[in-house]
């Protein structure tokens, strides 16, 4: 894994804790999310413990929301509202500071609102079902958009591929989670659905005045120099692929 700086996460220390990680992450302004860096850059990976001298009391996946990476992602959401957390780079999980979302918005949307950017083809009619339901009722958990927008059981993939595409293209975010019950023969178990809203809904209009304000052309220059910058052997194919998703 790569880390911006002489091996530290920002040039100012390793992460140890969530407080660590969000000023890493507001220093950097993005990151990859889910352990790995894929060819660009990730704050914490998924070995970062066992490879001196990134000994840390980190590690994946035990609830500890000081020390558990995998909590922080609906502790950002839970507790700030400069930071989205989302399936935002190779229809994976990252975050983006709200500094750092206004150049991706112009590079991604180019300016065009949902329904302009439905009418000229670039989203899919899945994708407008799920959005519409969004955007009319505010929020929503995903088992209730399937419901709302009328999702059979069988279209169970085309609703999972349109859920990224608007997420990617930075037309609906997660805000938090929901817990719901749900029954089987043996008992009765709790699960956490991720609610989603509309972006404007998310940051409102000003971030979204800022990035009309800016080229794609500027966008794309700006996160790729703060790329090098994070990780300075990122090649030109996957830099390109992480600002435009393609």
């Amino acid at each position: 894994m790569k880390r911006m700086g002489d091996g530290m996460n920002d040039g100012r220390g390793i992460v140890r804790c969530y407080d660590d990680f969000i000023e890493a992450l507001l220093a950097a302004g993005f990151s990859m999310g889910g352990g790995s860096d894929d060819g660009i850059y990730s704050i914490v990976d998924w070995v970062w413990n066992e490879t001196p001298p990134y000994e840390t009391p980190i590690a994946w996946h035990t609830g500890d929301p000081e020390t558990d990476p995998w909590e922080w992602r609906m502790r950002v959401l839970d507790e700030r509202d400069d930071i989205v957390y989302a399936k935002l780079f190779f229809k994976k999980s990252g975050f983006i500071t709200k500094e750092w979302y206004p150049y991706f918005l112009s590079a991604r949307r180019g300016g065009l609102t949902f329904d302009e950017a439905y009418d000229d083809g670039t989203i899919s009619h899945y994708a407008k079902r799920i959005y519409d339901a969004v955007a009319e009722n505010g929020a929503l958990a995903t088992h209730t958009i399937k419901q709302v927008a009328g999702f059979s059981r069988d279209e169970k993939a085309s609703f999972d591929k349109a859920l990224t595409e608007l997420q990617m293209k930075m037309y609906i975010t997660m805000c938090g989670k929901q817990y719901r019950s749900v029954k089987s023969a043996m008992n009765n178990n709790c699960w956490a659905s991720t609610v989603m809203t509309t972006t404007e809904s998310f940051f409102g209009e000003a971030v979204f005045e800022e990035a009309d304000a800016i080229s794609s052309e500027v966008a794309f220059e700006k996160i790729k120099e703060q790329i090098l910058k994070l990780n300075p052997l990122a090649e030109e194919k996957r830099i390109n692929k992480f600002i435009f998703m393609s």
